[in-house]
């Protein structure tokens, strides 16, 4: 048995497939639940209670991920946000592949996005998940990962609207999947496109209140720097307003 069966097929695939399928649904079961718990490290909670004696949830938009942890604290809080929840996807979908293989590491990515959405460390409110999931994507799926990253530069580029790019490349991501995805390798594959389409539908649905601020044409442009006390009231409606959507 070899290190590329075991990535491939999964510690628990391999002890199940001459006893029974309990032991291979045990083990995708391990992998969700190792995978929420450890999602729930939201580290802009981490960041701003334990760095900041603070909680950004606090403040702007009241997300709890690195593009408002970026305009609260700044770029190097931002950076180290981004790192750690990216990390996290990472950890969870190596062990989930270790234990699963490719079927455990797509349930652990997802269950990373769930736990970081709504951890249970910080009261279930977390962030949006975008810097999880794209981390996931491109443990899972590097080929999909660039064309979505080339995409979401574009976006971001041309609107200066983060929220945009994210939602356009997360909706691209089963449709990328299903087009790119090796049938020889993946077995068929329509389960991880099954997965994709639902990481796609909870970003965007975290990004609801985003939707709505993009249509009326107010969404917050992104700038790279953080804003000056006298800017933040221009924006007050509009996060109070988020508030009340992301209760």
């Amino acid at each position: 048995m070899s290190f590329f069966d075991i990535w491939n097929k999964g510690l628990f695939t391999i002890m199940g497939s001459d006893k029974s399928i309990w032991v291979l649904i045990i083990g995708w079961v391990l992998c969700a639940v190792f995978a929420y718990l450890i999602g729930s490290l939201n580290f802009g909670c981490i960041i701003s209670i334990y760095k900041f004696k603070d909680d950004v949830r606090k403040h702007g938009s009241g997300n709890a991920g690195a593009t408002n942890i970026f305009r609260t604290y700044g770029k190097g809080a931002a950076l180290c946000t981004y790192l750690g929840d990216g990390l996290k996807a990472a950890v969870a979908v190596v062990i989930g592949h270790l234990l699963g293989g490719v079927t455990g590491g797509y349930i652990a990515g997802l269950f990373t996005v769930i736990g970081h959405m709504w951890p249970v460390f910080f009261g279930f409110k977390g962030g949006k998940g975008v810097a999880t999931a794209s981390v996931m994507i491109l443990c899972l799926n590097p080929i999909v990962f660039l064309i979505m990253a080339v995409i979401f530069i574009i976006i971001v580029w041309s609107t200066k609207y983060i929220s945009l790019g994210s939602i356009v490349a997360l909706m691209l991501y089963p449709l990328l999947l299903f087009k790119l995805q090796n049938p020889e390798l993946m077995g068929g594959g329509g389960q991880y496109v099954i997965i994709a389409f639902i990481v796609a539908i909870l970003v965007v649905f975290k990004h609801r209140s985003n939707i709505k601020r993009i249509m009326a044409g107010n969404e917050n442009k992104f700038v790279l720097k953080t804003k000056k006390k006298s800017d933040k009231n221009l924006d007050n409606t509009v996060e109070d307003e988020e508030k009340s959507e992301d209760k």
